[in-house]
Formats: structure tokens, C-alpha cells, sequence
């Protein structure tokens, strides 16, 4: 408990930190200003910034340098995990255009010759995850064992990092996801790995709920890839279940659209909008006979 008590709390001052320092000088890029290139605007059409992302993956990857406790293998993988996924987010959000969404999208693009942004983020994290899961080790005694570990941690990793950056589309959401999914995690095998990132997402919280910014790409798909890594940790049942878990959830998200079914489910609608402001609803126009 302590050890998970200083890593969370490494995180959160390194997040702060970072997300300061960046925020004061917005970095430009290619003779574009700081402004111009994070910022965006939000659900309401108000402008946010995306470097709240950036400051994750920054705080995240400082806290899992320096938090005790950490093995050397598993500290390499946290490292890589986090910090390529955030990396190949944050090419996605400064570089695509948004002309394929999802997996068909990038799929169907990748039949017409096209490689577009997101298919090389898909690609990349995908890599990003079995180098993760091989850093990590396995308890296998067996080579081919370690393989099929390799194959499964890898995949949990990548659908983790996936998932979590289609819950980055209202204030809060992804982080909350990443609370209640990473808390569990904390009180088992995967509490080394998931204090830094918990506590780097509490951190940015509030700027996240005050839409002054948002996680992006290059958050979402970091800390999604860091709460895949912890689940890693968990006996083979457990990881085959969230496996599963991660694969439906993403398959279904290629159909369903989450903000709805959360907007229609009082228990998730109301854990969604807590400390959120109000969603503005248009009056009615009247008619007039």
C-alpha cells in the first residue's frame, strides 16, 4: 500500500508539473504556433487544449522512473507501453484528419491502397503492446508457452489502449473509466504498474471536467495501455476474461455508440456527468397558430 500511495503521488506532481510547464509554452511545430497546434474545440464547439495528454504521458513515464518497488522488466514495460502508445496518439491527433474512424474505417482504407493515420497508430500500438508484453516476462516455463503469454499480454495491452481512447469523447469520461477499472487492478499484482498512471489521471481531473482540455489520442491510448499492462499481471482466467472483455467492447463500439448508451442508462449517465457542467438543451421552438 505504500509503495502503490508514492507512485500515485509521483504521478500526480509529475502530471501537474508537466502540464504547467506545457500549458505556459504551448511547444509549436513546422512554424505553427503552440495554440494552433493543440488546440481544438470540444463537444460544445468551446476550445480546449490537448496537452493535457502530453502531461500524462509525461507524469506517468517520470513516476514509473522513479517510484520504488517497480521490477526492471516491468519498469521497461510500463515505460513503453505508456510513452510509444502516447507517442503514436499524439502523431494521430497533430496528423489525421479524420476521414477513416475505426477499425473498418482503417481497414477499408488499407484495401484502397491508403494508410492513414489511425492504421498506423492501430499497427503501431499493436507492436507497442507485444514489445510491452515480452519486456514484462513471463512465468511460462515453456517457450512456447512464453509465446502464447507474449501473444495474450500484447493483445490485452493494444485492445486496452484501443478501448479506452473511444471513452475520450465527453469531459471526464475516459479518466473515470480509467478509475474504475484501474482501482481493482491496484489492490492486486498490477498496483506497481497502475499507481503512476492513476495518479497522473487524478491529477488532470479537473482541467479534464472543467473542458479547458482534453486527453486525446495520446493520453487515452496511454492510459489504456498502461491499464492493459496491469491487468497482465493478473492468473490466466482473469486475463483471458478481460481479453474477451476488450475485444467485445471494442467490436461493439464499430455499431453502438457508447455516449448514447450511457446517455440512455440512469446509473451511467449520472456517474458520466458527475462534476461535469450541465448538458445545455436546446428549448423547443413554439408554435404559433
Amino acid at each position: 500500500m505504500k509503495r502503490l500511495l508514492i507512485g500515485g503521488v509521483l504521478g500526480a506532481a509529475a502530471a501537474r508539473a508537466a502540464y504547467t510547464a506545457l500549458t505556459r509554452r504551448p511547444p509549436g511545430l513546422n512554424g505553427l504556433t503552440g495554440q494552433e497546434v493543440w488546440g481544438r474545440v470540444n463537444h460544445r464547439s468551446e476550445p480546449v487544449t490537448l496537452l493535457e495528454g502530453p502531461a500524462f504521458v509525461a507524469g506517468a513515464a517520470a513516476a514509473t522512473l522513479t517510484a520504488p518497488g517497480l521490477p526492471a522488466r516491468l519498469r521497461a514495460a510500463a515505460l513503453v507501453a505508456g510513452t510509444a502508445s502516447g507517442l503514436l496518439g499524439a502523431y494521430d491527433d497533430l496528423a489525421g484528419d479524420g476521414s477513416s474512424r475505426g477499425f473498418k474505417g482503417h481497414l477499408m482504407a488499407l484495401t484502397r491502397g491508403e494508410m492513414t493515420t489511425g492504421a498506423v497508430k492501430v499497427l503501431g500500438i499493436g507492436a507497442t503492446g507485444l514489445a510491452a508484453a515480452a519486456l514484462a516476462g513471463s512465468p511460462a516455463r515453456t517457450v512456447p508457452g512464453k509465446a502464447l503469454d507474449t501473444l495474450l499480454n500484447g493483445a490485452i495491452i493494444a485492445a486496452g489502449a484501443n478501448l479506452m481512447n473511444l471513452f475520450d469523447l465527453r469531459p471526464g469520461r475516459a479518466i473515470k473509466v480509467g478509475l474504475l477499472t484501474g482501482l481493482p487492478l491496484a489492490a492486486g499484482a498490477g498496483a506497481a504498474v497502475v499507481a503512476a498512471p492513476l495518479g497522473a489521471a487524478v491529477a488532470l481531473l479537473p482541467e479534464d471536467l472543467g473542458e479547458r482540455a482534453m486527453l486525446g489520442d495520446c493520453g487515452a491510448n496511454a492510459l489504456g495501455a498502461l491499464l492493459g499492462l496491469s491487468a497482465t499481471r493478473l492468473p490466466l482466467p482473469g486475463r483471458l476474461a478481460v481479453l474477451g472483455g476488450l475485444v467485445a467492447l471494442n467490436a461493439a463500439s464499430e455499431y453502438v455508440s457508447f455516449t448514447k448508451v450511457i446517455r440512455e442508462s440512469p446509473p451511467l449517465n449520472w456517474v458520466d456527468m458527475l462534476g461535469r457542467r450541465p448538458v445545455e438543451t436546446k428549448p423547443e421552438p413554439v408554435q404559433v397558430r
